[in-house]
């Protein structure tokens, strides 16, 4: 089994938005609160190691012309939701990203589904430095797991930072958290993947 090496990972924050984690905005995920202070402490970690904090912005155009099928399935995003330029589509404040961070801009569950994200990690450390990324943010069972099986068919180690994610329920996080660690990766808890890192 492989270990995580500063020198080869990158750290992925999830969707970690406004309309996604504030009280009462539009796609309310009130676990992916429960996270904020694990991907705080992994964020920190990272700085300090020199790991790249790479950030997702989960972003629709108006009429959510952008991901019709997505919309289609949750009616409200034809209305309201991540819509490119407002309050909503941004970063929390307790997570709000430095000037050395990456923000990726993307469209579909998948963060590497026709975004920079392969790219930029193929290149931030250098040609094909990184083999490993974090996952954290949420949601746990759409986003976060998506995203986790983009890095593993593209070749990527996935460490998947089961209490430094939030999903609808408990019931949906456990069953990623299952189907991730027989299949796509290691699901490792911040603690471990901070010793483990040497933070």
């Amino acid at each position: 089994m492989w270990s995580l090496n500063p020198a080869k990972t990158a750290l992925l924050v999830i969707d970690m938005q406004n309309d996604f984690v504030l009280e009462g905005y539009p796609m309310e995920v009130p676990r992916a609160r429960l996270a904020i202070p694990n991907i705080q402490r992994l964020i920190a970690a990272s700085r300090k190691l020199d790991i790249p904090v790479m950030y997702t912005q989960h972003t629709l155009l108006d009429g959510a012309i952008n991901s019709p099928l997505e919309a289609a399935y949750n009616p409200k995003l034809f209305e309201v939701g991540m819509r490119r330029g407002s309050f909503g589509v941004q970063v929390i404040d307790d997570l709000a990203p430095a000037p050395e961070d990456t923000i990726i801009e993307k469209y579909r569950y998948n963060a590497f589904h026709n975004t920079l994200l392969e790219p930029t990690l193929r290149t931030i450390r250098g040609l094909n430095q990184i083999d490993t990324v974090i996952i954290t943010g949420t949601l746990t069972e759409v986003c976060c797991d998506s995203t986790a099986r983009g890095a593993y068919m593209r070749d990527f180690q996935v460490a998947f930072a089961d209490d430094a994610t939030g999903g609808l329920s408990v019931e949906a996080e456990n069953a990623t958290f299952d189907a991730m660690a027989k299949f796509f990766g290691r699901v490792m808890h911040t603690d471990d993947v901070l010793a483990e890192l040497g933070a």
